[in-house]
């Protein structure tokens, strides 16, 4: 299954690759100017994908979100969040050691032991009351720190907005999540039933924490897909400590996750 997986997401790369040839080139002064603020030469293409995430999104992601959200009490949600959460600061200590964050990647380290044990496996918070705060860290962010340019903003199937240097650092920190590799250690039938739980926690945990966000979103712009791009955009640069010249924030930064589709993380 694991190397089905990455046949898909080969293919789906290549195909990828293979309809930004129809991507409209600009030709007047003005649509070079906004074609360079945007960095969205793909546009055509990514509307057509964004179109189709959000479809989804309505038809089944969203629904499930809320049906998880009324059917699973508070407590229950936060220890499900505290557990997935938890699941991720290995690949943050990883990436915080790649880009050098030596005091990041103690904290990363602290707040995963305390969380595992004194927390129970991440369910409950304690690693923030010994002064051990969440740190930010994936492949992305290290290849920025490295040195490496966005690339062109697109939109991945499922995943949602993204550029190429993110859309590579995904791929990785998913390659380097030890979890997997620990339930292969089980047999087929143990990877199966984690990756499932896996995908199916991560992805609704996510969209339920931002319900409302992305309503809002939503409801409140003439256009989802350029107020989406601004927002993910923004946040990204937020997260990267980095500035987007020529463009001035509009839209209200809602914290949302790092890819900003609700549909899979």
């Amino acid at each position: 299954m694991f190397y089905s997986r990455r046949l898909a997401a080969v293919f789906a790369l290549c195909a990828f690759l293979a309809f930004t040839g129809c991507a409209s080139i600009p030709q007047t002064p003005a649509e070079k100017a906004e074609a360079k603020a945007t960095n969205d030469p793909f546009e055509s293409v990514n509307r057509v994908t964004f179109d189709v995430n959000d479809f989804l999104d309505r038809l089944l992601i969203r629904p499930l979100a809320e049906l998880y959200r009324y059917t699973v009490p508070p407590p229950v949600r936060d220890r499900i969040s505290g557990i997935v959460k938890n699941m991720s600061e290995p690949v943050v200590f990883a990436n915080n050691l790649l880009q050098g964050e030596g005091t990041k990647a103690g904290k990363t380290l602290g707040r995963f032991l305390a969380n595992t044990t004194l927390g129970v496996g991440g369910m409950f918070e304690v690693a923030n009351s010994f002064g051990l705060q969440q740190q930010s860290g994936d492949f992305g962010q290290t290849l920025y720190v490295w040195g490496f340019g966005s690339g062109p903003y697109i939109v991945l199937p499922l995943f949602g907005p993204s550029n190429v240097r993110d859309a590579i650092g995904l791929g990785v920190d998913s390659v380097a999540s030890p979890w997997k590799y620990l339930a292969a250690m089980g047999g087929n039938g143990t990877y199966n039933r984690f990756m499932a739980s896996d995908l199916v926690a991560g992805a609704l945990v996510k969209r339920e924490e931002n319900i409302e966000g992305l309503d809002a979103l939503r409801e409140g712009s003439l256009d989802f897909y350029a107020q989406m791009r601004s927002v993910y955009r923004q946040h990204r640069a937020k997260e990267l400590g980095a500035t987007l010249p020529g463009e001035t924030p509009v839209f209200e930064d809602y914290e949302l996750e790092q890819q900003t589709s609700p549909v899979i993380q």
